[in-house]
């Protein structure tokens, strides 16, 4: 019975590299992998997935307006579905994929963010917490050692921002991994 799978973490907590392993696994053994991205993420080329690591692979880009079902159809003697990033995927689509485990007993593995900068869960992400049949934390350490559960912005110096909109596509240069207790005592300064 296959089950659609949420495995999120913070910044940094190789997230893209596990599921570059996971597409590898299913591979190794002969299995058809269907990679994809959402649109929006266009860090590592238009249709690249690529890790911290050095890890990548070539990915279909889906756009907001694509149904996922819909196009999964078209698609010929694939064994499982592993989605990047999926905390930029709408409502919509993450039911779609629920739609594709539920119907056509295709697995599908999400991995991405849980929440932004200021501690608010993406759409994608909301979504996943409300209908996947599996979830996992993918953890990573903040500087002083405890778990680090937020996506920090930082600016140019280093500093947290805590202001501007939702989604700034960005790396190490724009995001750092912190404990909650860090992120607070570094807004104060």
């Amino acid at each position: 019975m296959a089950k659609l799978y949420f495995k999120y973490g913070a910044m940094g907590s190789s997230k893209t590299a596990n599921a570059l392993i996971t597409k590898f696994n299913y591979e190794e053994r002969g299995m058809r992998v269907w990679l994809i991205k959402p649109s929006i993420d266009n860090r590592d080329g238009v249709n690249m997935v690529r890790s911290r690591i050095g890890l990548s692979a070539t990915a279909e880009v889906i756009t907001p307006d694509v149904d996922i079902f819909t196009l999964y159809q078209e698609k010929q003697d694939l064994d499982v579905i592993i989605a990047d990033e999926c905390q930029f995927l709408t409502s919509a689509q993450i039911d779609q994929l629920r739609k594709i485990v539920d119907e056509l007993d295709i697995p599908v593995l999400c991995y991405g963010l849980r929440t932004d900068f200021l501690t608010h869960l993406f759409e994608g992400s909301r979504r996943l917490f409300e209908v996947a049949d599996s979830i996992q934390e993918i953890k990573t350490i903040c500087e002083c050692g405890k778990k680090a559960i937020v996506n920090a912005r930082i600016d140019g110096e280093g500093n947290v921002i805590t202001e501007g909109g939702q989604i700034l596509i960005g790396g190490n240069d724009s995001y750092i991994a912190m404990c909650h207790a860090c992120w607070k005592q570094k807004i104060k300064k």
